[in-house]
């Protein structure tokens, strides 16, 4: 065998093991350099490892990943759902209305599917099942709803392939993301809304409005962090990873002075949770380096590439292979490891066929977000079933529902990629 497929083969043999995918792409990554290079060459293990991470750009990661935390910790979740709920008012279907929105709204602060989906399930699961949804549906709709967080600015997803795809601008990104963020966020709502009054679940006669002025001066710190953010970003008053500490120091503030629901003592804590988690996404970009050096020595990604390529001339087809493989993978993996993995094989390709790389950008994005509530991994998901304590299986069926109300979303933007690209041209950046 060569070591292409040496390496490949280790890869996948750790992965089915259950070797964690930071440390799969590491040794196998070493396999193709014992294989295909030289034992002496493992000395270049440090320095990739090193050159994976020491990227400027993403020092936005941990910060965007403790915005997401502090925002969640501040009671940002619950005034926006009590404001949300002041403005739909009791109807069939309000509750799963709010849920969609709020998840939307708190995807515009943390950039990250999972700590969305645990926000808002904390906040409404109770009330949810209380006005008769089944708890799967409920958190399935909250899984779903959350995965928009890899759409709508900022996104940690986005960040990553912009420094992954080269000459990318993440203003631009962040700005395509938007409009198909809330085109995949308002599909979701079609089903819940079908579904709430097909089953009679939120009985209005039965249902308290909160009062819209006092929700909506309660709400105003958090629906002001998504203007400042997106705001500093389209006037040139920082960039992107700067936009991140903006975003902190604001948190901090709505937690510390506006709601107080934040200590101190909590903002330790919250740092040192942010850190934890930050440290599981720069170590799988970190080891990962280690595989992308030596695909690209042992010519790898420029064997598959051209296998990709060679499977068929017609561009639409191929575009509707990669979107399905990108699907499965994101059954399986995270959206890190999916770049990481996947965009040094998808670069020649979106190159040999002339694909915009903002729009190619977002429509694998969109993919990975539906994988994200897609079982058998499902992170989303798993997080969601946990706090409502039903399994994973019984939200399948919920799921496929959905899967298919924003892969509608996903074939929209596929065939009008102006749903993406409008935005950014409009605001000037390079697309």
């Amino acid at each position: 065998m060569t070591p292409d497929v040496w390496m490949l083969i280790a890869f996948l043999v750790l992965l089915i093991a259950g070797v964690p995918v930071a440390f799969s792409l590491g040794l196998s990554g070493a396999v193709g350099i014992v294989t295909g290079l030289s034992p002496a060459m493992l000395a270049t293990l440090g320095t990739n490892t090193y050159n994976s991470v020491a990227k400027y750009p993403l020092i936005a990661i941990p910060l965007f990943i403790l915005t997401g935390l502090i925002f969640e910790r501040a009671g940002v979740a619950a005034r926006l759902v009590r404001f949300a709920q002041a403005l739909i008012g009791p109807r069939h279907g309000g509750l799963a209305v709010v849920a969609v929105v709020v998840c939307m709204i708190m995807g515009g602060m943390s950039g990250s599917g999972p700590a969305d989906a645990a926000a808002v399930a904390m906040v409404m699961l109770p009330s949810m099942t209380r006005a008769g949804y089944p708890r799967p549906f409920s958190a399935t709709l909250i899984a779903s709803s959350a995965s928009t967080a890899i759409l709508i600015p900022p996104s940690v997803a986005l960040i990553l392939y912009s420094i992954v795809v080269p000459g990318v601008d993440l203003r631009a990104l962040f700005a395509a993301g938007l409009f198909p963020g809330v085109l995949a966020g308002a599909s979701l709502l079609i089903p819940a809304l079908w579904l709430s009054r097909r089953y009679g679940w939120e009985d209005p006669a039965e249902m308290e409005r909160p009062p819209i002025g006092k929700s909506f001066r309660e709400a105003l710190p958090a629906l002001f962090a998504p203007v400042i953010i997106l705001g500093g970003l389209r006037s040139g008053l920082f960039t992107p990873t700067e936009a991140a500490v903006v975003a902190v120091a604001y948190g901090i503030l709505v937690g510390l002075v506006l709601t107080r629901e934040l200590s101190l003592k909590d903002l330790w804590g919250l740092m040192g949770e942010a850190a934890v988690v930050s440290g599981v996404v720069m170590l799988i970009i970190a080891l990962a380096g280690i595989f992308a050096w030596s695909g690209t020595m042992l010519g790898t990604f420029r064997h598959l590439a051209e296998w990709v390529i060679g499977l068929s001339d017609n561009g639409t087809l191929l575009l509707l292979l990669i979107m399905l493989a990108v699907l499965a993978a994101g059954m399986l993996l995270d959206a890190i490891s999916i770049y990481l993995i996947m965009m040094p094989i998808l670069i020649p390709v979106m190159q040999h066929f002339g694909w915009n790389p903002v729009w190619f950008g977002i429509l694998l994005a969109m993919n990975i977000a539906i994988g994200q509530f897609t079982p058998p991994v499902a992170v989303n998901l798993m997080v969601t079933t946990e706090v409502a304590k039903v399994r994973l299986e019984q939200t399948v069926g919920w799921a496929m529902v959905f899967v298919a109300a924003m892969a509608s979303a996903l074939a929209l933007v596929v065939i009008f990629p102006e749903i993406a690209l409008w935005l950014p041209r409009v605001l000037g950046y390079n697309v």
